[in-house]
């Protein structure tokens, strides 16, 4: 099907706006906090801080190398669309963190090594949870677990723990020291926490129900933006005792501001409820297990 072009995306400047603002306070959290205590971190941090304190090349640089192979493969595997979402953090990541570390060198805080620590974890936490909540990413290991997640079935969640656990426990052979491998598994608690706070559980379900005349518009962007499905079911407006289409979409929480401006854009006058689900179970959801419900 055709869309017609006056549909199509449209650039949010405001989009790139908080995904950069999230970076800048990941790259300070870093830099000002983590990097003067020499705590190792879970992802593409951890190894890029570890490859720093043992050959002292810049952070920067270790992402945007490693970052590039990974992003090689992900165009091959994964696709171009999860490329073109993961590039523009990947490259304003690199920028900053430049930048970063050439006019942040010193601890920003001085005080208690744990606790400086942990308000570094807060920022990256935050911070990526910015650039989450927008539907980026900055690359890294989030490329490694979505291409274990296309041919094993684990979930992004516990793939990207086991990662993070594996490269907290690598730094032992760095430092030698069972302090830093127990501050490491600290740091990483925090972030995420964090990570789930800003980002209000990402991974909740809601439902939309969407009344408009441009229904059949608004579920073809639905399904070719968004790559979700929806249903059409019939329906009588008692006021108007007319015939109208319902459209029901179920979605991730962090998808629904791409929904409600998708319809926005196509039909001002739409009309739209959503409400939290307790659970959905299906294809782009959850497993169906034994024992739900």
């Amino acid at each position: 099907m055709n869309l017609p072009i006056k549909y199509l995306k449209k650039f949010y400047w405001r989009d790139y706006l908080v995904i950069t603002l999230g970076l800048v306070l990941y790259a300070i959290g870093l830099t000002g906090f983590l990097i003067p205590n020499q705590i190792v971190m879970g992802g593409l941090g951890g190894v890029s801080l570890m490859i720093r304190y043992s050959t002292g090349i810049p952070l920067w640089l270790s992402f945007m190398v490693i970052n590039s192979i990974l992003l090689v493969f992900a165009w091959f595997i994964l696709g171009k669309s999860f490329v073109f979402n993961t590039l523009y953090g990947s490259i304003a990541l690199t920028i900053i963190l430049n930048i970063a570390e050439r006019y942040i060198t010193e601890a920003l805080i001085s005080a208690d090594p744990l606790m400086s620590s942990i308000i570094g974890a807060i920022c990256c936490g935050i911070g990526l949870g910015l650039v989450l909540s927008m539907n980026s990413s900055t690359g890294g290991t989030d490329i490694i677990v979505a291409i274990i997640t296309k041919y094993r079935y684990i979930s992004m969640g516990r793939g990207l723990m086991y990662v993070d656990v594996f490269i907290v426990l690598s730094s032992y052979f760095l430092f030698q020291s069972l302090e830093k491998i127990i501050f490491g598994f600290v740091i990483i608690s925090v972030l995420y926490y964090a990570v789930d706070m800003v980002i209000s559980g990402q991974r909740q379900s809601v439902q939309f129900f969407i009344f408009s005349s441009k229904y059949d518009i608004i579920a073809s962007h639905i399904n070719s933006e968004l790559q979700r499905g929806c249903s059409v079911v019939e329906g009588i407006g008692w006021y108007s005792q007319s015939p109208q289409k319902i459209l029901i979409v179920l979605a991730r929480r962090n998808e629904s501001t791409s929904i409600f401006r998708l319809v926005q854009r196509i039909d001002s006058n739409a009309f739209i409820s959503q409400t939290n689900v307790v659970g959905v179970y299906g294809q782009g959801f959850e497993e169906m297990k034994k024992g739900n419900g």
